[in-house]
């Protein structure tokens, strides 16, 4: 029996929202047991609400994303379209779903009144593509506190910001830390893993130096699998989905030579001792 997990995806995702039955259905037939889909914002942190309340393979992760970050994506026209290859489609709707106006701290109620209802904190760090933002470190501050006070793992976000993520987690008590998508240089990858965090070998492992050497050189009793749907696929030219999450488990089979239900029964354990 098959014991996949996707840790990290955006289901709520209006590239992949409106054929979301047929998509669990076929990450229920591949043997998904459970996939994470996660907030970055108020609207999107309700929608993955009502995503996990009405597919029992779906567990909700609320967080604020650096918002500064989110927003020049949505007025570039950047986001949603990191496709990977794929065609860059605009999609105007989902720009404005993506507010950035909002009061932090009402939203932490908000999560903290559904902590029983969520797997995570996620999707939540910081973005200094555009620069080194204060607000982005205070909202990063609050989400690790948040998830020291409610006792859940924390899902970090860590793009040209890597190593101030890292200092900035070794100072919270957490230890259940999940460095997603984690593109920092070798030294911060042997630091995060002396520190007994996770990593992620997304889908894009397959044809990704950086993400192989990951799952080369990362225990895999620290390691974790992810698609980051609709991002990131393994496929060219086609959206990424939760079922092509056994792309990362056949690569990191194939780059530790181990059996895939190995690695599987593996990952499974080290989901127990991290979201469950």
């Amino acid at each position: 029996m098959n014991l996949l997990v996707d840790v990290h995806s955006h289901l709520d995702h209006s590239l992949l929202i409106d054929k979301i039955d047929e998509i669990i259905h076929r990450a229920k037939s591949i043997g998904l047991k459970h996939v994470i889909t996660n907030g970055i914002n108020p609207e999107t942190n309700r929608k993955c609400l009502e995503l996990s309340k009405k597919y029992d393979i779906v567990k909700c992760a609320m967080g604020i994303y650096p918002r500064n970050a989110l927003k020049n994506e949505t007025e570039s026209g950047e986001y949603p379209f990191k496709l990977d290859n794929c065609e860059r489609v605009r999609l105007t709707n989902e720009a404005h779903s993506h507010s950035t106006d909002f009061d932090a701290d009402e939203e932490i109620n908000f999560i903290r009144k559904n902590k029983n209802n969520i797997a995570a904190i996620s999707e939540v760090g910081l973005d200094f593509v555009h620069g080194e933002n204060r607000q982005q470190i205070e909202d990063f501050e609050k989400m690790i506190k948040l998830a020291e006070e409610l006792k859940k793992p924390i899902v970090i976000h860590s793009r040209k910001a890597e190593q101030k993520c890292v200092e900035m987690l070794e100072s919270s008590t957490n230890k259940k830390i999940v460095m997603h998508c984690f593109s920092g240089k070798k030294f911060l990858v042997k630091r995060i893993t002396d520190n007994g965090w996770f990593l992620t070998a997304p889908t894009i492992v397959v044809r990704s130096q950086q993400f192989q050497d990951i799952a080369k050189n990362v225990p895999i009793t620290q390691l974790f699998c992810e698609t980051d749907s609709p991002y990131l696929s393994p496929y060219k030219e086609r959206l990424n989905e939760p079922a092509f999450v056994i792309e990362s488990y056949s690569k990191i089979a194939e780059i530790k030579n181990m059996d895939v239900n190995e690695v599987m029964n593996n990952i499974y354990m080290n989901w127990q001792k991290v979201f469950e």
